[in-house]
């Protein structure tokens, strides 16, 4: 163990609770997969779209309409949320850069000093991968020259990135129908040595629900931090007749799944609250809902075939939002945020001002009478949520993303987007980033961008990426923002 998370650690258990353990909050926080802005009812952007406990949920609390994620792809958007920190602290910007390090303090380390029981169901994806060439140089380098689909990474190699290894108690953790755990979806406990389950032909997103609230009856008696990661409406794309049928009429197939996908979702945070119901919760329990990033168009939206085209559009939409997955633009990483503590957040109010993901760890260290760590990017957003502090947030929020990087500052944004060019929109008046506002106000631009950089300083590599796009980007911002292709 490294000195730095050491004393992390030894002052956390350092701590006196500032209140009986009985009496201190719970934290659920619940992922979706490459859900788009839209694809919530409460959003008004839809109307196909049927998610009446996420409505509800709103209803209670707070829902965000800038709620941003610190990336727009899973791993390094995953990354921040489960440590509270930028994902470039850990030299993380895109998937190949993962594993999270070892050395990385989560949240369920900074929560389990303090009483509480953390808990982690479905997509974790902070381990170590084929694609980790970086990570293979140090680990394995007997296996970089191979082709990645012949790396194998042994099981110790692994463990050490596992949520087991990374603070949290009790994980069921896996995307599709093969699951590592230490508890059994039914809530008893697993016989000796039992840590791989299997349930072919059964339905991912009923699966996650049932062990997500089979943990919440595990340690409904005690404080207790839960992370539920869905694997949807993430390609490939797969939904039973139950959610299918509630879609019916012409639509695309693709749009027909996802929209049964978000209906199990949907279900499944039903199930959540209803089970902190019964168990006398929801007056002390914290339920924030978010996506890892926008929804992957595929720039078209086209309706291929949903058993032969696993990695195509998820059928989810960004509206009214431009871009998509992988995109800095708002499209990409502006996503549905809710908050929810019954008696606790005022009911059924919109906040405006901008949050980020990475204010989840800090205002749950807050809840469990933890110091403000300055080790965390975010802020404690209660104040705000309640309506007791008017400041904003965040004097700007900042990004960066292969060739990619933004700021957003107030109601300005810029965006770089290397040869492709910067960008400055007044999201006020143009959220749908369709003006350019660089040539009238160069001076705000200048300001944006050396803050830009200022924020980097520190990463590695630092600085604000600079020459070519990749064939991505390159499809995308001329698709989007019509720039031409350089030759």
């Amino acid at each position: 163990m490294r000195p730095f998370r050491t004393i992390l650690l030894l002052t956390a258990l350092a701590v006196p609770p500032s209140a009986p353990a009985a009496e201190k909050p719970n934290v659920i926080v619940i992922l979706a997969d490459d859900l788009g802005w839209a694809d919530l009812g409460a959003q008004k952007q839809a109307p196909d779209v049927k998610t009446p406990h996420l409505d509800d949920l709103a209803a209670s609390g707070v829902r965000c309409s800038s709620g941003y994620i610190t990336s727009p792809q899973c791993s390094p958007s995953r990354a921040a949320i489960i440590t509270g920190r930028h994902q470039q602290r850990f030299g993380i910007d895109t998937i190949p850069d993962v594993p999270l390090p070892a050395e990385a303090v989560t949240l369920a380390e900074r929560l389990g000093p303090a009483g509480y029981r953390c808990g982690f169901v479905g997509k974790w994806h902070l381990e170590p991968n084929i694609l980790c060439t970086r990570w293979f140089q140090k680990k394995l380098p007997e296996m970089v020259g191979l082709p990645p689909q012949k790396r194998r990474i042994p099981p110790a190699k692994m463990q050490p990135h596992t949520p087991g290894a990374q603070g949290f108690h009790e994980y069921f953790w896996g995307e599709m129908n093969h699951y590592r755990a230490n508890f059994a979806r039914d809530g008893k406990d697993l016989p000796p040595g039992r840590r791989v389950l299997q349930f072919p032909g059964e339905f991912r997103v009923d699966i996650q629900t049932e062990a997500a609230t089979a943990f919440i009856d595990r340690n409904h008696d005690r404080p207790f931090y839960l992370h539920v990661g869905y694997y949807a409406p993430h390609t490939p794309l797969e939904a039973t007749k139950k959610y299918l049928d509630r879609f019916t009429g012409p639509m695309p197939e693709r749009r027909r799944y996802a929209l049964a996908m978000i209906a199990a979702i949907d279900d499944g945070v039903g199930k959540i609250m209803d089970r902190l119901k019964t168990h006398g919760l929801l007056e002390n329990t914290l339920v924030i809902f978010t996506s890892d990033n926008g929804a992957p168009l595929k720039l078209t939206r086209p309706d291929s075939p949903v058993d032969t085209d696993p990695g195509g559009w998820d059928g989810s939409i960004n509206d009214p939002w431009k871009g998509e997955k992988g995109m800095l633009s708002e499209g990409g990483i502006r996503v549905p945020m809710l908050f929810s503590w019954k008696g606790n957040l005022p009911a059924g109010t919109v906040y405006q001002k901008p949050v980020s993901s990475l204010d989840f760890a800090a205002t749950a260290v807050s809840l469990a009478g933890l110091p403000a760590s300055p080790e965390l990017d975010g802020v404690d957003l209660l104040p705000h949520l309640k309506g007791s502090n008017d400041a904003a947030p965040h004097p700007s929020l900042c990004w960066r993303f292969w060739n990619q990087a933004a700021i957003r500052a107030g109601k300005w944004k810029f965006l770089s987007a290397a040869e492709g060019g910067e960008f400055l929109f007044d999201l006020e008046t143009d959220g749908g980033e369709t003006k350019n506002r660089i040539a009238e106000e160069p001076r705000v631009a200048d300001d944006l961008r050396d803050r830009l950089a200022r924020w980097t300083r520190d990463f590695d590599p630092p600085g604000i990426p600079q020459g070519k796009l990749n064939d991505q980007e390159t499809r995308w911002y001329e698709h989007y923002f019509s720039v031409p292709e350089k030759p």
